[in-house]
């Protein structure tokens, strides 16, 4: 794949990086949206993708959307109301339905300023790591418009919706510092160890049985949704699927060992 996302595999882990560093990463055209979806798509689809990890090249994570297109009323701005509500739902929409979907653990390493669409899209990942170098904003406000990517779903789960309201109603910058006191990001790494630690991490959630793993990651979102009996009746059907995996047999035989598993993803 080539274009915007610049893709790179190793074993299970795959880097994705927003490659328009000269752009700071804006999130403009449709095809960029696309190449969003296809790589979901891709990892849906592949059992040996173990973990995702999102990051941007050169100085920003995402400066999220273009000012100039707003101004000349171009991309997502062009049109009538009807036609801007339809570039959005087809457009940048789908990239949170497609991660959302995503089976395997998302992380986001941002390296930098992570603006507006940015900021959501690094909500729309699992984790969250962060440069020292990092800043955030949920500024549509300021530019006079609505967070249209699901910032307005995104933050308030991810930080709780009081902290979120503040931040949307100002439209305030803030450090990485601020960030990991929200709880927006878990940890604040200086820059040269960003991508190491977030590929650490990948490594430390992929040397885990992998269908458990996907398992982990769709009982935690779902039950975000549901009653408690509805997760409990959820747990019961995934622990089920569990018992019955070659990996589950390994984990357990190898911790009577005393010994280093060795799983096979089945």
């Amino acid at each position: 794949m080539s274009g915007f996302l610049s893709i790179d595999r190793r074993d299970g882990v795959v880097v994705a990086t927003m490659n328009r560093p000269d752009e700071r990463n804006a999130l403009t055209e449709e095809h960029q949206m696309l190449e969003f979806v296809e790589l979901c798509a891709q990892i849906r689809r592949d059992p040996g993708v173990t973990a995702l990890v999102l990051t941007g090249a050169g100085s920003a994570f995402s400066a999220g959307g273009n000012l100039k297109n707003m101004r000349d009323k171009k991309g997502f701005s062009a049109g009538s109301p009807a036609d801007i509500r339809d570039a959005y739902r087809n457009g940048i929409q789908q990239i949170p339905l497609a991660l959302y979907e995503v089976d395997v653990p998302t992380i986001a390493a941002v390296n930098g300023p992570a603006i507006g669409a940015g900021l959501d899209l690094a909500c729309m990942c699992d984790i969250r790591l962060a440069s020292e170098q990092a800043t955030f904003a949920s500024s549509f406000v300021k530019l006079g418009i609505v967070p249209g990517d699901g910032g307005a779903w995104l933050l308030a789960r991810t930080i709780g919706q009081p902290k979120a309201m503040e931040m949307m109603l100002t439209g305030d910058t803030f450090d990485a510092a601020r960030a990991l006191a929200l709880g927006l990001v878990s940890r604040v790494i200086p820059p040269e160890e960003l991508m190491p630690q977030a590929l650490d991490l990948a490594a430390r959630i992929s040397a885990n049985p992998s269908r458990t793993v996907r398992l982990t990651k769709r009982l935690l979102r779902e039950s975000d949704s549901v009653s408690l009996a509805s997760s409990l009746e959820m747990a019961a059907a995934y622990q089920a699927l569990a018992h019955y995996t070659s990996d589950h047999d390994e984990a357990v035989r190898a911790f009577l060992e005393k010994r280093k598993p060795v799983f096979t993803g089945r």
